[in-house]
């Protein structure tokens, strides 16, 4: 999933950006409030994570803003603004989440995980597919009680299929959502993950078709005669 930071405690933006890119998110951070809106106004993001005290820009006039432009991504709202006042005002701009400072970090984590799971729709922290499962808890995929031992991209790359799994995804918002600013991945890396990741799952029942001059999508291979 690609998650939008936006907070102005240097440290603490360092501290949990590294947390999220360490559970495989692409995360992108910035650290004022015009910035987030010019950001969140030009990229696609599963999750925004806002600050109300930014400078240049409160973070309930981006929120707003955001809101404003029929954007649909989640946000959930880390700030040290916690009377009910202002948590009533946050949600009613259509915050979907608020933490207070200062917070446990394993509840940040748990925050984070339920509402990704919403944006995708899911009720339960676990998919099936074919003959593999998806744990969105611990973003794992295994057979069975056999984890599924996949490289970091590949393992994206099959997240993000896997959640759509029998629609096309755009080759484009495959990069968007694995890249962050400062990466760089091209259209032929992603086929060159693509190939590796059909070797990966074959022996599943499972492939990732191509869809020409579109994008690929996950399905199931046809069962032998």
């Amino acid at each position: 999933m690609r998650i939008l930071l936006t907070e102005d405690n240097i440290a603490l933006a360092d501290g949990l950006s590294a947390i999220l890119r360490g559970t495989g998110h692409a995360v992108d951070v910035v650290h004022d409030g015009a910035s987030a809106n010019a950001v969140i106004a030009a990229e696609n993001f599963d999750l925004v994570i806002l600050d109300l005290n930014l400078p240049e820009m409160d973070g309930l006039d981006v929120l707003r803003a955001m809101r404003a432009r029929q954007n649909q991504a989640a946000v959930l709202i880390l700030t040290a603004r916690g009377t009910p006042e202002e948590r009533v005002k946050g949600l009613d701009l259509g915050a979907d989440d608020y933490l207070i400072k200062p917070f446990d970090i394993a509840e940040f984590e748990a925050r984070v995980r339920v509402l990704l799971r919403r944006q995708a729709g899911l009720r339960s922290a676990t998919v099936g597919f074919g003959g593999i499962t998806f744990d969105l808890n611990s973003r794992t995929f295994s057979s069975g009680d056999t984890p599924l031992d996949i490289p970091a991209r590949e393992l994206g790359l099959l997240e993000i299929l896997f959640m759509r799994a029998g629609k096309v995804v755009a080759k484009e918002a495959i990069i968007q959502s694995l890249t962050a600013f400062d990466d760089d991945i091209s259209a032929n890396a992603i086929e060159q993950y693509v190939s590796r990741l059909r070797k990966r799952l074959s022996p599943y029942g499972l492939t990732v078709k191509t869809a020409r001059g579109i994008g690929y999508y996950l399905d199931k291979l046809p069962e032998a005669s």
